[in-house]
């Protein structure tokens, strides 16, 4: 297994007391290296704006690059969630967290080379043409169109588990059934999307959990209106959006998963992808929040991806 990660993803600084921040890395690189986890650490390389721009205008990520400050932090967005800082070191750590998934991408198919992207900012908030909810170039969204472009890949599901509905994924491919999205979050919560009725041309499948859900609860819930759809989808390839923020510690929502539950959870993602994909995936940092969190649920997230073998 192939881990992506690169010293400039640690460099974006959103502010003090900003719950994205590079401790979030930091505490699952750490957890990594003193696990008896067997993974190849790789530098990620940096995205360029041909391949960005399968999924973002090349004016769009211009205009973001140019708000760059030489110095300080600025929001991108107005209030209530004016939230999604630049700084200096931003442009680097942007790019090298969608080539992560880009490279990744190439591994899987020529090496048949599972890979976990450990990089920040994550990306499943943003959209096409909007920034916004710590996301700026939606990583896993590239990756998906990057796959279908150079490798012909027919069919991609994208399952994601972060406790916070990917609006800008579904934004993406809301009417594309090449893509099948199928997203488990809290509802309602930030962003507000993600309504059971918001079902694209059939390719999209949200399951909404009210705050306070248990692991019980939840794994029935997945099973029925994430993964069952996404089996009958019949996918070539799996992406996994892989936010940590459903345990029961984060700070930023109100599901109450363990640290192991992202072993299962994990684990019925890669036996579908056995069954339909050659057991190929790859899988996205999003949120989490909870340092001791991350530090725990990454282990079980891992040792979950390995069990394609």
């Amino acid at each position: 297994m192939i881990i992506y990660t690169h010293n400039d993803c640690f460099k974006k600084f959103n502010g003090q007391g900003h719950p994205e921040r590079k401790e979030r890395l930091e505490s699952i690189i750490n957890s990594i290296k003193s696990s008896n986890l067997k993974v190849d650490f790789k530098e990620a390389p940096l995205a360029d704006l041909d391949t960005i721009s399968l999924v973002h205008p090349k004016k769009h990520i211009e205009q973001i690059f140019s708000n760059i400050p030489k110095e300080g932090i600025i929001g991108v967005e107005k209030e209530p969630y004016a939230d999604t800082m630049l700084c200096s070191n931003s442009k680097n750590a942007i790019l090298r967290s969608c080539g992560a998934g880009i490279s990744a991408a190439n591994n899987l198919i020529k090496k048949n080379e599972i890979s976990f992207c450990a990089v920040r900012p994550p990306g499943h908030h943003a959209e096409t043409v909007r920034a916004n909810g710590f996301c700026f170039i939606n990583n896993i969204a590239v990756s998906a169109r990057y796959l279908q472009k150079q490798f012909e890949i027919n069919k991609i599901a994208i399952i994601d588990f972060d406790v916070h509905h990917g609006n800008g994924t579904q934004e993406i491919f809301y009417k594309d059934q090449s893509v099948a999205y199928g997203s488990s979050h809290e509802f309602p919560l930030f962003p507000g999307t993600g309504a059971e009725k918001e079902t694209g041309v059939g390719n999209i499948f949200n399951a909404t959990l009210k705050a306070g859900l248990t692991s019980k609860d939840f794994f029935k819930i997945f099973d029925q209106k994430v993964l069952r759809p996404i089996d009958k989808f019949k996918p070539e390839v799996i992406l996994i959006s892989a936010g940590f923020d459903a345990h029961k510690r984060d700070p930023l929502a109100n599901i109450n998963l363990e640290s192991e539950d992202f072993f299962k959870i994990t684990k019925n993602i890669v036996d579908i992808a056995k069954i339909h994909s050659k057991g190929r995936v790859i899988s996205f940092l999003e949120g989490g929040y909870d340092l001791q969190a991350l530090s725990e649920s990454i282990i079980e997230h891992l040792n979950g991806l390995k069990s394609h073998i």
